[in-house]
């Protein structure tokens, strides 16, 4: 581990994971259960056994093939290394039961405030939103306030209520986005609005689905292949296994890269250039 950095670092608007300055939060904090996502049972506040002393994973270059696909498509957001540096001041859950106690219970709740962070920062670059400008950032500061309060303000958070907040902005914003896109290509033919959010399975390849919210949409094992994606909105969109080799996901919006390191994409896939293309993903 690091030491006498946190001064250095800007935990604040980092909203990627850095594992070198976590105490392995997510490795010990969450429970998983044996499934296709993880090779055996873990229950919450024990740590995985593949965690090492220096509090970094032992497999993490081969997560996939050794059956824990499931860590390779969690997001904290930047929240771990924000808990373990600067909400516990660098004490680790390893220095005492009440400090493992507390930081366990914080975590989760600091990776929603993050994840928040995460979307509002993005809404604020975008163009279509100038007019949201204020009240988004309103919705920054007071999330990012949140997200500096002690170990025991922080457990007491209602985030629901917040996020019913920041949702609603997200909403307004990402509608501005894809008017303006769905105007232009509403009188295409072969334009097809796909209703409804569960499209487990479904053959939406070759599609124009331009300018779509896909807002929390089931899109596991989709076939989304050569389909027209750009200026999506994906928050919250499950792509697990959805194949999108050959789409363009070009100006999509609140699309993560864990998102795309879920699905199955290729070398003709274009995605946003925020975003990297997965290892794993074909050529």
């Amino acid at each position: 581990m690091k030491s006498g950095i946190q001064e250095k670092i800007d935990y604040y608007s980092s909203y990627k994971p850095d594992c070198e300055n976590c105490f392995g939060l997510c490795c010990v904090a969450l429970p998983f259960g044996k499934s296709a996502e993880f090779a055996e049972d873990k229950e919450g506040g024990k740590p995985c056994k593949n965690l090492g002393e220096d509090y970094l994973c032992g497999i993490h270059q081969h997560l996939r093939p050794k059956g824990y696909k499931g860590c390779t498509v969690f997001e904290c957001f930047g929240a771990g290394q924000k808990v373990s540096q600067f909400t516990f001041k660098g004490v680790t859950w390893r220095d005492s039961p009440a400090v493992a106690k507390d930081m366990f219970k914080v975590f989760p709740i600091m990776q929603q405030l993050h994840e928040m962070l995460c979307y509002l920062d993005e809404a604020l670059q975008l163009k279509s939103a100038i007019g949201l400008k204020e009240e988004l950032t309103n919705a920054f500061k007071e999330t990012k306030r949140l997200s500096e309060l002690e170990p025991a303000e922080i457990m007491e958070l209602y985030i629901p209520a917040h996020r019913a907040v920041v949702n609603e902005l997200l909403i307004q914003v990402s509608e501005l986005m894809r008017q303006k896109v769905t105007e232009k290509t509403k009188l295409q033919k072969g334009r097809k609005k796909k209703k409804g959010s569960d499209l487990i399975g479904a053959n939406l390849r070759n599609q124009n689905l331009r300018g779509e919210s896909f807002r929390g949409a089931w899109l596991i094992a989709a076939d989304l292949r050569s389909a027209d994606l750009r200026n999506v909105d994906f928050i919250g969109a499950d792509l697990r296994d959805a194949d999108i080799r050959g789409a363009d996901l070009t100006g999509s919006i609140f699309l993560t890269q864990i998102q795309l390191n879920a699905a199955k994409g290729d070398s003709h896939t274009k995605i946003p250039r925020t975003l990297s293309k997965p290892a794993h993903w074909s050529c």
